[in-house]
């Protein structure tokens, strides 16, 4: 486990290195790259109920994927990380980009709702999802993911399996820097359904 251990934090320092040198041109470049594959996606054409993460500056930028889902008239959920517990987090209702925008930000800079916010709906008490989209530092092509280390997106879909609807198409939207040859993993990382990012066909 501790060579596991090792290994992910040198490939995370590594995937850092490569995304940090990419311009904010760049970034929004691929971004737009990836989000139109996105759009002409069959299960994002059919999805009701869709997690959306709001994305930090080293991750592919989500707001163009935000105001599509309000567009399209779909449910748009998006994580609360609860700081105090180690993985925990919901997937919180968000009702409009106005919504959006007056969010409290947390200390990593991102919006989320406030921990005493109880008047959203949470994902999994009411339908479910049917898609999710995920962040994460790094990816292979065969679905592993490297994430920050914290656990939150494979706990929450480990609730998801628990849910009626079952476990929604997981999609990772990345930069093309965030692909790696091979990912270390052990039996608690979740497979991702599928990689989208520049080039990807």
């Amino acid at each position: 486990m501790a060579a596991l251990r090792a290994a992910k934090q040198a490939l995370r320092r590594e995937i850092k290195r490569r995304v940090a040198a990419l311009s904010d041109e760049e970034k929004q470049r691929q971004s737009l790259i990836v989000s139109q594959q996105l759009f002409r996606h069959p299960k994002y054409a059919s999805c009701k109920r869709i997690a959306v993460f709001l994305s930090m500056d080293d991750e592919v930028r989500t707001v163009e994927i935000i105001k599509d889902v309000f567009k399209s008239g779909k449910s748009c959920f998006i994580p609360r990380y609860e700081s105090r517990s180690s993985s925990h987090m919901d997937m919180l209702k968000l009702n409009s980009l106005q919504d959006m925008e007056t969010l409290p930000l947390t200390s990593w800079n991102i919006r989320q709702p406030a921990e005493d916010d109880d008047s959203r709906e949470e994902a999994l008490a009411a339908g479910g999802l049917d898609l999710i989209l995920m962040p994460g530092l790094g990816f292979d092509r065969l679905g592993n993911r490297l994430g920050r280390g914290k656990g939150f997106y494979d706990t929450y879909l480990e609730r998801c399996t628990r849910h009626a609807k079952g476990k929604p198409y997981t999609i990772a939207l990345a930069f093309k820097e965030q692909l790696c040859q091979e990912i270390p993993v052990d039996e608690n990382d979740v497979l991702i359904d599928e990689i989208l990012y520049e080039g990807h066909e």
